[in-house]
This record gives structure tokens, C-alpha cells and sequence, in this order.
């Protein structure tokens, strides 16, 4: 029988990867691009929470706002510059290209900031949330709370906002939306843009929990992708159901294995998810 502890755990864990993913799902579903330098969007987010609390003493809960617009800036040079020209192009093509663009963030951050793990040192103790069979600390429930609710305003976003409602018409129908007299290219920019909004609050709230280097963009990059698949391609609330799922498949596995076991766990469950529903939990054709 599962521990409450093993499963808050799990549900923290969950909450956190929601969001990771929710931008990855994003621009997969919208542009049609495996992004690879998703992973190295989140670890940037990651460490401009790290220097912001030990420079300025700003906690990651109220730097995660910051970090997200710092990275939809750069997300929307990136998209400008360089995701744009291979744009409808073959996949291999844009594999190659978001995949050189981490090689070269990822050498640029341990460069930067060094290949060594860091830890937020929060300037506050937050204290203990203490139930009946589970302990928790209260800073590790504001990541899980702030985490799900940028993935609820992105839901809100594209699901009742007049820049959703097209985001959502030209990842159905990008040509019909192009007659319609929607600007695609830049309803391109602004999802890719968006994405990295999400993936950078993430990483700061990511770096109150776990340590952070440049070295580990390729662990979130997976877990998005994992999170990604189980939840279906283009559905937010698939995404939030899917990080849930592997974050409780991470603690349990983590209680039962160890957490060596962990990665190993949550990719058997993908395959075996893959074989029963190919779609996803909650596979859809459009962001709802």
C-alpha cells in the first residue's frame, strides 16, 4: 500500500513537471518542432533565479515571473532568427537545428556559470505543512501551487483569449488560418515565445528544489517529452494528467528501487502507454 507521503511527494513532483512540459507541448503542437532547446531554456530560467537570490536576495516564487519574460525575449530572438527559417521544412532538418542551438547554449552556460551544481539557499525558512501521515515543507507546496498555475493560465489563455483562440486556429489549419487573414508567422513567434515564458518560470522554480548545471537540460528535455506523450500532443489538461503521472511513477519507483531506477521506470511506463493508447491519456487535435 502507497504511503500519503510517497504520493504528496509524487504530486509535487508532478505539478512541476506540468509545466515543464506544458511549453514543450506548445510548440510541438503549434509549430510542428521538436524544440531540443527546451531543456537548456529551462536550466537558464533555472540560474537567473540562482543569481537573483544570491545577488538581490529575491526568492524564485517571486523571480519566476521575471525569469519567464526574460526567456520570452530571448524566445522570440531565437524564433526570429533562427526557428523561422526551417519552418514547414523536414523534420530531420529542424531536429538538427533546435539540436545545435542546445549544444550551443549548453556550452555557453558552462562557459558562463560553470558545470558544477548550485543550490538556491533560500533567505527564509517557509516551515512545515504537517498532515496526518505526510510532512511537508511549505516551500516545496509553493513550487507545486505556482507551477499549476502556470499551467492554468496558459490553459486560460489559449482556451478564452482572443491570441489563444488563434494560436489554436493556426495549429489546426495554418493555411486556412493564413486566408482568414491571420498573421501565421507572427502567431508563430508569440507560441515559441510563450513557451520559453513557461520553460524559463519553471526552471525557477525547478532550482528551489533540485541542484542545477548546465549538465541537466537533457533530464528535463526527456521529462517533457515523457510528459508530452503520456498526456497527448496539444492538450493542457493532458499535460498537467501527465506530469502527475510521472511524478508519482518517480516517487514510487524512487520508494520502491531507488532512485537510480528512476528513469528507467518512467520510460517503460512511455512505451507501455505507446502500446496500449498511441494518442496519449488525453490526445486531442487542439489545445483544450
Amino acid at each position: 500500500m502507497l504511503s500519503a507521503q510517497i504520493v504528496a511527494n509524487g504530486l509535487i513532483l508532478g505539478c512541476l513537471y506540468a509545466s515543464i512540459a506544458a511549453g514543450f507541448s506548445l510548440v510541438w503542437g503549434v509549430l510542428n518542432i521538436i524544440n531540443l532547446l527546451h531543456g537548456s531554456f529551462i536550466v537558464l530560467g533555472a540560474y537567473l533565479a540562482f543569481y537573483a537570490q544570491r545577488e538581490f536576495g529575491i526568492d524564485p516564487f517571486v523571480f519566476a515571473p521575471l525569469a519567464g519574460v526574460t526567456l520570452f525575449g530571448l524566445g522570440l530572438i531565437v524564433q526570429k532568427l533562427a526557428i523561422n527559417r526551417v519552418l514547414g521544412r523536414p523534420v530531420l532538418l529542424t531536429l538538427t537545428l533546435t539540436f545545435g542551438l542546445n549544444l550551443a547554449f549548453g556550452d555557453a552556460m558552462i562557459e558562463a556559470f560553470s558545470a558544477d551544481y548550485r543550490k538556491v539557499n533560500l533567505t527564509h525558512d517557509f516551515g512545515l505543512l504537517t498532515l496526518p501521515g505526510v510532512v511537508l515543507p511549505l516551500d516545496r507546496v509553493a513550487v507545486a501551487a505556482e507551477s499549476l498555475a502556470i499551467t492554468a493560465l496558459l490553459w486560460l489563455l489559449l482556451r478564452f483569449t482572443k491570441l489563444g483562440r488563434t494560436i489554436v486556429a493556426v495549429r489546426m489549419d495554418a493555411e486556412a488560418a493564413s486566408l482568414m487573414g491571420v498573421k501565421t508567422a507572427a502567431v508563430f513567434s508569440l507560441a515559441f515565445a510563450i513557451a520559453a515564458f513557461t520553460a524559463g518560470a519553471s526552471g525557477a522554480l525547478l532550482a528551489v528544489i533540485f541542484p542545477i548545471s548546465p549538465l541537466m537540460a537533457a533530464g528535463y528535455l526527456g521529462k517533457s517529452f515523457v510528459v508530452c506523450i503520456l498526456g497527448g500532443l496539444g492538450s493542457v489538461p493532458g499535460a498537467i494528467a501527465g506530469g502527475l503521472v510521472l511524478g508519482l511513477v518517480e516517487s514510487v519507483s524512487s520508494a520502491v528501487f531507488g532512485p537510480a531506477y528512476t528513469t528507467t521506470v518512467s520510460f517503460v511506463l512511455l512505451l507501455l502507454l505507446l502500446y496500449v493508447r498511441p494518442g496519449g491519456m488525453f490526445g486531442r487535435k487542439s489545445f483544450a
